[in-house]
């Protein structure tokens, strides 16, 4: 089976570290193991191909303007449509053609329709919402437009969560053609571990994006240490736009010597982080849509460690009403801070949890399993649903 991989985005480097190219990469290697022959069409191919992924093959298309602003941005991207339509003309054809949605992106699914071949769009944000709320978004009406075609186009749209189906049918989707496919957890990255051990450690791990309520993290954490655990330790693995903020509440607070923050680590880097937390957070703001299907919550999982999370959008499916994992109120520091004083004090409820966990995680969330269902999902564009 030839598969075209096409990925527009120019914030995503494929091959990188960020939870994004993480999840690009997993899905690629889902498709080898399965015994497909993968194209990988992206702008952003200049980092160094993981080893177990030398054998996809790569077409650059061109890069968007640097420094350009958000019009010059837009109108690349508008552009780069006719790159992708051509591109696939060259290198077919293909059996299947799989697309991550990017904003101003609509020539994948456009070409598959047009060739009769099996398509599925990948949807893991509602694009357009998300950028007028955290960036600058040009040509809206270009922007909706694109959107549309890409969705009415597509033989197949795979949605994480439930938010963003809800926002794949209200920019035309088909009811019948919309899949909610949460993501999964590569289990070769995570092997069993023993717990960790020395002081209670708390930890977090992802980019440090506004929506990420690493605010509430660290209140929670100030009272666990004022309370019930003086020696707790924090762990937050990973960087981003909120890091300066992170940093300068720390510093505030006087937890210099407890708390760690690593930076950006390579994915290879990551299970050996989480093997030194005794549990794991994935705390979210009430305030911001909840359209994620989190990849830290599969790998916390997926690694053996209990999880906290905000009672919020799928959280509560994932982690099964709070069979797999505790749940809390968002923006609620008080509750997230007993919650973790709970598991402090209870080492046999952690191992409990976090057993029950990884075997859920690996029996039924694993990228395989993710990467079956699609290629199962698969028609082809304009056929009927």
């Amino acid at each position: 089976m030839r598969i075209a991989y096409v990925c527009t985005d120019p914030g995503i480097p494929v091959f990188g570290t960020k939870g994004a190219s993480i999840h690009v990469q997993e899905i690629l290697r889902a498709f080898l193991r399965g015994g497909a022959d993968v194209t990988l069409i992206s702008p952003r191919l200049r980092d160094t191909a993981p080893e177990d992924l030398t054998a996809v093959i790569c077409r650059h298309l061109p890069e968007p303007p640097k420094d350009a602003g958000a019009e010059a941005r837009a109108d690349w991207a508008l552009a780069t449509n006719d790159h992708v339509a051509a591109t696939l003309a060259e290198e077919g054809p293909f059996d299947l053609i799989y697309e991550r949605h990017a904003l101003f992106a609509h020539g994948a699914m456009e070409t598959a329709a047009s060739q009769g071949v099996a398509s599925v769009l990948e949807l893991n944000a509602p694009l357009i919402d998300e950028q007028e709320r955290h960036r600058a978004l040009a040509r809206r009406d270009a922007a909706v437009d694109s959107a549309r075609r890409a969705f009415a186009a597509a033989g197949h749209v795979a949605a994480v969560s439930h938010g963003a189906a809800t926002y794949a049918h209200d920019h035309g989707a088909a009811q019948g053609r919309v899949q909610i496919v949460p993501n999964g957890v590569n289990p070769a990255r995570f092997p069993k571990v023993d717990p960790a051990g020395g002081p209670f450690t708390v930890g977090f791990l992802g980019s440090l994006k506004p929506w990420h309520d690493t605010a509430t993290l660290i209140e929670a954490f100030a009272l666990l240490r004022a309370g019930p655990v003086p020696d707790a330790r924090l762990l937050i693995v990973g960087d981003g736009p909120e890091r300066a903020r992170i940093d300068a509440r720390l510093d505030t607070l006087g937890f210099g010597d407890v708390a760690h923050m690593t930076g950006a680590v390579p994915a290879s880097d990551v299970a050996q982080w989480l093997g030194r937390m005794h549990v794991a957070v994935a705390p979210y703001r009430s305030d911001q849509p909840f359209y994620f299907s989190p990849l830290k919550i599969y790998e916390y999982m997926a690694a053996g460690l209990p999880v906290v999370a905000s009672h919020i959008g799928d959280l509560p499916q994932i982690l099964k009403g709070g069979a797999l994992g505790r749940l809390v109120e968002p923006d609620d520091p008080a509750s997230l801070a007993a919650e973790l004083a709970q598991l402090a004090r209870d080492p046999a409820l952690c191992v409990r949890l976090g057993t029950a966990a990884r075997s859920h995680v690996l029996a039924h969330r694993t990228w395989d399993a993710v990467a079956d269902r699609l290629l199962r999902a698969a028609r082809p564009a304009g056929s009927v649903a």
